[in-house]
C-alpha cells in the first residue's frame, strides 16, 4: 500500500507540473485565451509617436497599441514593451520576439513579403519642417539653393534633391533632435520626413510655436501594424482599430500627441486601403 501510495503522490505532482508549464508563457498569438501578458513593439525615441520617458511610454503609436491591447483582453499593466528599431521590425516579427508592432510602420510590397500587416490606421506623408517665421518655402521646388536637413541613414533629403529640388543643400546630422537644434539657430532651412514624425517632434514643449509643417504630402505613407506571416491575430486587431476609430479614441489619440504641433491629419484609413 505504502508503494501504491508514493506512485499516486508522484502522478499527481507530474500532471500539475505540465498544467503549470501549459499555462505559462507570454500571450502569443492567443489573444485573451488566457495569456498573462503581450510583448508590443514600438519606437523609444520618436516623441509624439513612441517615446520611452521617465514616466512611461508615451505617443499616438504607444496609444494605438495599447487600445489594441486592451480589446485582445490585455490591459496596460500586461503589455511588455520592447524597442522596435527601423532596422530590426521584421526580424523581431520573424523570430517571435513580439506579438505586434506599432512604429511608424510602412506598409510596402518589399515588407509584405516577410511580414503581414493589420491596418493601416494612420495616413501619413512625407513633408519639410520649417521655422514659423520663415515664408520663404511655400512648395518642394523652393528648397533648391537651401540647406535641408539629412539625418544619417534617412533617404527622405535624398528623395527631394533627387526627385524635387536638385539645389538642395543636404546636410547630414546624426539625429531629429540635432536637426531642430539646426532648424532653430538657422543653421538649416529645412528638415524633411513623415510629417506625422515632424510633428511629434515640434510638438514636444521646449518647441511649441516655433516650426511649421509645410504641407507638401511628397509621398504616401500607410503606417500599419505588422505581425508575424500568418497570424492569427490580424483580424482581432483589424477590428479593435475599427473600434478605434468609431469610439472617437482615434482622434482623441491623434489631437493628444500631435495636434500641439497643428497637425492637420488625413481621416482614419479604412482597413486595407493602402494608398500609393
Amino acid at each position: 500500500m505504502k508503494l501504491r501510495k508514493v506512485t499516486a503522490a508522484s502522478a499527481t505532482v507530474f500532471a500539475l507540473a505540465l498544467t503549470a508549464t501549459a499555462c505559462g508563457g507570454n500571450g502569443g498569438d492567443s489573444g485573451s485565451d488566457g495569456g498573462k501578458t503581450i510583448t508590443v513593439g514600438i519606437k523609444y525615441d520618436q516623441p509624439g509617436l513612441g517615446q520611452k520617458t521617465p514616466q512611461g511610454y508615451a505617443g499616438f503609436d504607444v496609444d494605438v497599441a495599447t487600445y489594441v491591447a486592451k480589446k485582445l483582453g490585455y490591459d496596460a499593466d500586461q503589455i511588455e514593451w520592447k524597442e522596435a528599431k527601423s532596422a530590426d521590425r521584421e526580424t523581431m516579427l520573424q523570430r517571435g520576439d513580439v506579438d505586434f508592432i506599432a512604429a511608424t510602420y510602412s506598409i510596402t510590397p518589399e515588407r509584405q513579403g516577410k511580414v503581414d500587416f493589420a491596418g493601416p490606421y494612420l495616413l501619413a506623408h512625407q513633408d519639410v519642417l520649417v521655422r514659423a517665421d520663415d515664408n520663404s518655402i511655400k512648395s518642394p521646388a523652393d528648397l533648391n539653393n537651401k540647406k535641408l536637413c539629412s539625418v544619417a541613414g534617412s533617404t527622405s533629403a535624398q528623395n527631394v534633391k533627387d526627385k524635387l529640388a536638385p539645389k538642395a543643400d543636404l546636410q547630414t546630422y546624426p539625429t531629429y533632435s540635432a536637426c531642430l537644434s539646426g532648424l532653430q539657430n538657422k543653421a538649416i532651412d529645412a528638415l524633411t520626413t513623415d510629417d506625422s514624425i515632424l510633428a511629434g517632434y515640434a510638438a514636444q514643449a521646449q518647441f511649441k510655436g516655433k516650426f511649421k509643417l509645410g504641407g507638401f504630402k511628397m509621398t504616401n505613407e500607410n503606417y500599419g501594424i505588422g505581425i508575424k506571416k500568418g497570424s492569427d491575430l490580424k483580424a482581432d486587431i483589424n477590428k479593435a482599430l475599427e473600434d478605434m476609430v468609431a469610439d472617437g479614441s482615434w482622434q482623441k489619440a491623434v489631437d493628444k500627441n500631435l495636434g500641439p504641433a497643428n497637425y492637420k491629419n488625413e481621416p482614419a484609413p479604412k482597413i486595407g486601403d493602402i494608398k500609393s
